[in-house]
């Protein structure tokens, strides 16, 4: 099998089993120009310039309906190919490969509820349903056999995750040192020498870092330009990075927050607090689900967190999601926690993996943020950020 169709043909049967208990006829995968990157990662195929479409049936083969002058690319598909070359052919043999179908599935969100899911255009769902079957989302399908980690992948994970908290501490131990010696070091350069760190130590892949110091860090999006700002005594300090492996790994992301003093301000202590027991109470919640047997959702889970800030009354300083699903992607294609920006009804099933990141943000102040990441084990929910930070390190 080549390396283009093996991701596919591994989960096929798990594929068409899946199919079978929803009640859906077939998957049903459309790209044009790698807009859509379950598709093609599931296929492991790059940016092609023609539409392209693959059935994958509740039973029997799949199918390729493939451009003339893109056929290289599918030599060696194992399956049944089919060529076209004008639109009549086109829409002739998509009506031909789903006749009797009642349902496909798809990369749709009804209603936009969770966008980064709407990958087809609406164009194209037209083209399908006007061949017959009622196009429902494949969102359960993605989580379950595009997001879902590999146990090589959660190996990987673990390690970035040990990395990724070393750079952190050393990063916090070399600002210490540099403002001890009456130095202002920039945000660019901190980011910097994160990055040289990482990729010393086998997480150079994907990787990047936000540096943020004193009221620029109240920007959750915050990146330095250039030099950045100056990062001096007396600063909050919020660290962000992620990096993976290699290509083919999972990412790890973390927050870590300091003060470059000797004792951490109250204020700034009682709004870590706040974001640490909403990050802490999402963990506990999941776990509570886990022990019951009972289903759970990112959007409860975001619940639950933003439940606590808001209890403390920092509930409109909190503007983003609890956490983003993580894959081979930072931001993946599974479930995020999340029921602010989006509906975010998906299960969180065993083998995804997702960011758990409340944070408090208050322009003109202080932002502060703690991130740790979270796997759906076999045994249950488990945070794989080494030793999640309690309190803000106090650096000086």
């Amino acid at each position: 099998m080549t390396p283009q169709f093996h991701r596919l043909s591994q989960q096929l049967d798990d594929i068409q089993s899946a199919l079978k208990e929803a009640g859906v006829d077939g998957w049903l995968l459309y790209d044009l120009h790698a807009r859509n990157r379950v598709a093609s990662g599931l296929l492991g195929l790059g940016e092609l310039t023609r539409r392209w479409f693959v059935l994958v049936p509740a039973a029997g083969e799949p199918s390729a309906l493939v451009h003339g002058i893109e056929e290289a690319p599918w030599a060696k598909w194992p399956w049944h190919r089919q060529r076209y070359v004008g639109w009549r052919e086109l829409e002739g043999a998509l009506r031909a490969a789903l006749a009797g179908a009642r349902r496909v599935a798809m990369e749709i969100s009804p209603g936009d509820a969770v966008p980064i899911l709407d990958l087809v255009p609406a164009g194209v769902v037209e083209l399908v349903r006007a061949t017959g079957p009622e196009v429902v989302s494949s969102a359960d399908l993605i989580t379950r056999f595009y997001s879902r980690w590999t146990p090589e992948g959660l190996a990987s994970h673990r390690r970035a995750g040990q990395v990724l908290a070393q750079v952190a501490r050393a990063a916090f131990e070399r600002l210490a040192g540099q403002v001890r010696a009456g130095q202002e070091p920039g945000e660019g350069e901190v980011r910097d020498w994160v990055l040289s760190q990482l990729a010393r130590r086998g997480c150079g892949v994907g990787a990047d870092c936000i540096a943020a110091s004193g009221t620029r860090a109240a920007d959750p999006h915050y990146h330095p330009e250039g030099a950045g700002g100056r990062v001096r005594r007396g600063d909050v300090v919020l660290l962000d990075l992620w990096a993976k492996e290699s290509e083919d790994a999972v990412y790890a992301d973390q927050t870590w927050m300091a003060y470059l003093g000797d004792r951490v301000p109250e204020r700034v202590r009682a709004l870590f607090a706040a974001v640490r027991d909403g990050r802490d109470a999402a963990v506990a919640f999941l776990q509570e689900r886990w022990q019951a047997g009972e289903p759970v959702r990112g959007a409860e889970v975001d619940d639950v967190c933003r439940g606590v800030l808001t209890g403390r009354g920092y509930g409109p300083a909190f503007i983003h999601r609890t956490g983003h699903s993580i894959d081979r992607d930072t931001h993946g294609m599974g479930p995020n926690i999340d029921n602010l920006e989006t509906r975010e009804v998906r299960r969180l099933l065993p083998g995804i993996g997702f960011s758990i990141e409340p944070g408090i943000y208050l322009a003109g102040e202080v932002g502060l943020r703690s991130e740790i990441n979270v796997y759906m084990g076999e045994r249950g929910p488990e945070v794989t950020t080494p030793a999640p930070q309690s309190e803000v390190f106090a650096l000086l």
